[in-house]
């Protein structure tokens, strides 16, 4: 037995120092949402009559299945019409987006020139021409198949009479139905806008750019532009720190949208969030952090750190292995000490529960907390996308996701 001593505290040792990295890691992804257990505060009511003239923006590729549709809802918001005007960029299309845009009364911009590179293109493109306009105060971005909540731009005039930069909506997945992934993919939103975007706000970070259901003073988008990439809206909230611009958030103002209907959709989509927001956060990370420190800037710090912190995903993976290994390890030799197994079996639990919180606190349906179980499913393919895009050395490009009937 006191041969094998120091090994065995050698394991325990090694054991706690891993189970206190993994802790804090932990931590940081609990305390949005304790962060979000505190009501937003200081969302302006809208006032009549409403003055800011905006401007909205649809990217639209191939979306002839939706398109019209969008434009007819965007007509009949509760804002005044002479206050707001329709634009969309049909990019490289090969349908009848146009017309059909056109026709449901809609500004149609056609671009054909240049390689189709994805929706960062696109918008920059349309930013250009829209934006030359000087009595534009705000522009609004939204996806082609995004059904917009009739009050989305009263709730955002009022932060512009304010001066707040940008202002994220909520968006909120509307085709649980269609399958096993959107489903999943609606309750994941619901847990998502309450902690990364209520939880962040609240902690005086910068709330997530979601690519949808998002406004900006155009004074913003007339000097920093939209960009381009595989993920121009991650890249672009660095950017905003940088400049030390957070982006506010107010569920009030909703957008509906549609979900990857397949997995393959989904893979092909989420390999290039990954790819894009990795590239992004080593461009802009070490950045970030210095001048978070230098300015002592918590939301720049915060969104400096983001790159090197593991994501939920890749967490709980880990703990559920080094849970499982250790748990043999014990059944064979006795090591690590019993308590460090109750401390892992704990931070385990914590992370397992960790959705169904956001679930609660959403006063979500039955439905969303059955789908929540099959999570690990979700957990572990993440993980699997994550690792390719590490270790392949071919370029992710941007590819469509199919809305409503549209084909891929």
């Amino acid at each position: 037995m006191p041969a094998i001593f120091p090994e065995t505290a050698m394991f325990s040792l090694l054991s706690f120092v891993v189970l206190c990295l993994v802790g804090l890691a932990a931590l940081y992804w609990y305390a949005l949402p304790l962060a979000a257990l505190k009501p937003l505060g200081n969302l302006p009511e809208p006032v009549e009559p409403p003055v800011t003239r905006f401007a909205i923006l649809l990217p639209a590729h191939d979306e002839a299945a939706v398109i019209a549709q969008t434009v007819e809802r965007l007509r009949a918001l509760r804002y005044p019409a002479d206050l707001y005007h329709i634009h969309i960029v049909a990019d490289h299309c090969s349908d009848d987006t146009a017309t059909l845009a056109r026709q449901a009364g809609a500004s149609v911009h056609e671009r054909n020139e240049g390689p189709r590179s994805g929706k960062g293109a696109a918008l920059s493109w349309l930013l250009e021409r829209v934006l030359q306009d000087e009595s534009i105060q705000a522009v609004a971005v939204f996806d082609a198949d995004t059904r917009v909540d009739a009050d989305f731009l009263r709730i955002m005039d009022a932060h512009m009479r304010r001066g707040v930069p940008v202002v994220q909506g909520e968006h909120i997945i509307c085709n649980p139905g269609a399958g096993w992934f959107p489903s999943l993919t609606w309750a994941m939103f619901l847990v998502d806008n309450h902690y990364q975007n209520r939880g962040r706000v609240n902690l005086g970070f910068s709330a997530k750019h979601m690519g949808d259901s998002i406004c900006f003073r155009a004074d913003i988008l007339r000097s920093m532009g939209w960009g381009e990439g595989l993920t121009e809206d991650y890249q672009l909230r660095q950017r905003l720190l940088l400049q030390g611009i957070r982006i506010l958030y107010d569920p009030r103002a909703r957008g509906y949208g549609e979900a990857a209907p397949t997995w393959t959709a989904a893979q092909k989509q989420r390999l290039r969030w990954i790819s894009g927001a990795r590239r992004a956060g080593r461009q802009f990370a070490p950045q970030l952090i210095r001048e978070g420190l230098r300015r002592k800037d918590r939301a720049m710090l915060e969104g400096g750190m983001q790159a090197y912190l593991p994501s939920y995903s890749t967490l709980a993976l880990v703990t559920l292995v080094l849970l499982g290994g250790q748990l043999i390890s014990y059944q064979l030799w006795g090591v690590p000490a019993r308590g460090l197994l109750f401390a892992w079996a704990g931070l385990g639990t914590l992370l397992f529960l960790y959705p169904f919180w956001g679930l609660a606190a959403r006063r979500a349906p039955l439905r969303a907390y059955l789908v929540m179980c099959s999570g690990t499913v979700f957990i572990l393919w993440r993980t699997w996308l994550a690792l390719r895009v590490r270790i392949q050395r071919r370029a992710v490009s941007w590819v469509r996701t199919a809305h409503g009937d549209s084909s891929t």
